[in-house]
């Protein structure tokens, strides 16, 4: 299935870039969430009319994401715990935990912006967790987890 792209997707393409997807992958994201149009004859001439459009909205989501990662990088959050004598949790802390934590200190960040590519955090300790917040941007924020008392 041949699409072009509305906006720059992650390991794909950017901007008016003519792609080959799977079908499964264009119908049922790609094309419902507007990121692509269908590589007709129609929608090519359409989307490069309106291709300066398109590039300045997503020069503005960028920009958006640069400002947000500026108030998170560098952030250091503070997680209690219950952990063991050896310094084990009882169970884990993941993006939902760090995310709220953020939250609690008027940081947003969704739970899906949270990348832990080693999983969850088993242990006591400080960790650097990566924030996703644009395909160019990522931010990282330091997470303490102490044990509660």
């Amino acid at each position: 299935m041949n699409v072009i792209l509305l906006e720059n997707v992650e390991n794909l393409g950017g901007i008016g870039d003519l792609v080959k997807v799977k079908p499964g992958y264009g119908r049922n994201f790609l094309l419902p969430q507007g990121k692509a149009a269908l590589a007709t004859a129609e929608n090519m001439k359409a989307i490069e009319a309106r291709r300066a459009e398109l590039e300045k909205a997503a020069a503005e989501e960028v920009a958006k994401a640069k400002t947000r990662a500026k108030a998170i990088d560098g952030v250091e959050v503070v997680i209690p715990a219950n952990a063991g004598s050896e310094g084990k949790l009882f169970g884990s802390v993941g993006p939902i935990d760090i995310a709220d934590a953020l939250a609690s200190i008027q940081v947003t960040v969704e739970r899906a912006e949270v990348r832990m590519p080693d999983g969850p955090i088993h242990e006591l300790g400080e960790f650097t967790v990566g924030v996703h917040l644009h395909s160019e941007v990522n931010a990282e924020v330091t997470v303490r987890v102490v044990a509660a008392e």
